[in-house]
């Protein structure tokens, strides 16, 4: 017994440090396409590609990622949702515009995440353990303003932050609701059902939000909402083979932190895509068994 005991620490010691190679050196940058689809929509009806794009927490060094990001354009998508965390560095704001800015004839809207008005800090990534995170005092302000005008301005996306928008889309009418950052309770549902009010019909409604808060997703399933996207989660970020994620930094069940799956509420089940994201903190630059991914989901007749 012992010498297995050297034998067995230095196995894994040897484990964990190949894992930390895997998911520091090469699985945060393997960018992935994650393609699925909801069949939603009426019969006979033409089907909507809907590219998802969440939590690029983008740097000005990571060229990688900002040049796929920009390639994502070739998917000639006919809509594109944004969940926020765009800013993974409080200059990243040309980098953002260079990964965006292939998509200046894709209509789109887009939500703030936590990270589109707060600047990264660093923090102990095993507080996440302990439940959500939290804001601290010290931290500085993003230039959000700038970042919506070009969003808005440049690309022609509808922003929805505790607000509203209805898009033409291959011959749907689509109305989208959507919240400011759950995460640090920036929703605001009064506001939400005031921009409501006169809207016109429309053939599909989608909630839109960047942290997947129970709350959230039963508000909007009161709403009518027949489809729900949403950020924040990173798909765990680490993940454990064969079992999943461990946190979700929110109230989400764990086994709905990554891609498309049911949300029920009130007797009503809707599609609920939860994109694991394109990025990390650069205080975490870590990814293990959860790439960095953009999903592709097809909006489809039902059969």
């Amino acid at each position: 017994m012992p010498r297995a005991l050297p034998v067995a620490l230095s196995a894994v010691g040897i484990a964990g440090a190949s894992a930390a190679v895997w998911g520091i050196g090469i699985e945060r940058y393997l960018f992935t396409v994650r393609h699925r689809t909801a069949r939603i929509l009426p019969a006979g009806t033409d089907p909507i590609r809907i590219l998802h794009i969440s939590d690029m927490h983008l740097a000005p060094w990571q060229r990688r990622k900002r040049e796929w990001v920009s390639r994502l354009a070739s998917l000639r998508p006919d809509l594109v949702i944004d969940t926020g965390d765009n800013f993974g560095h409080p200059d990243a704001l040309p980098a953002i515009r260079r990964a965006l800015g292939t998509f200046a004839d894709t209509p789109g809207v887009h939500v703030h995440g936590s990270n589109d008005i707060w600047a990264p800090k660093p923090r102990n990534p095993f507080r996440y353990f302990l439940g959500p995170s939290k804001k601290k005092p010290d931290v500085s302000r993003l230039d959000t303003d700038a970042l919506d005008d070009f969003l808005a301005g440049d690309l022609g996306w509808s922003p929805i932050n505790n607000g509203t928008a209805a898009l033409d889309v291959r011959g749907h009418r689509i109305r989208f609701i959507g919240t400011d950052d759950p995460h640090h309770r920036y929703d605001d549902w009064d506001a939400l059902d005031e921009s409501l009010v006169g809207a016109s019909p429309a053939d599909l409604t989608i909630g839109v939000t960047h942290a997947p808060y129970r709350r959230v997703l039963d508000g909007f399933m009161d709403r009518g909402a027949d489809a729900i996207f949403a950020g924040h989660t990173h798909g765990g970020q680490v993940r454990v083979p064969g079992f999943g994620a461990l946190v979700a930094n929110c109230d989400l069940p764990l086994k709905q932190t990554r891609g498309l799956s049911t949300w029920h509420s009130e007797g009503r089940s809707v599609p609920l895509n939860v994109s694991a994201g394109l990025g990390h903190s650069i205080y975490a630059p870590v990814r293990f068994a959860c790439r960095p991914e953009a999903s592709l989901i097809t909006l489809a007749a039902r059969r």
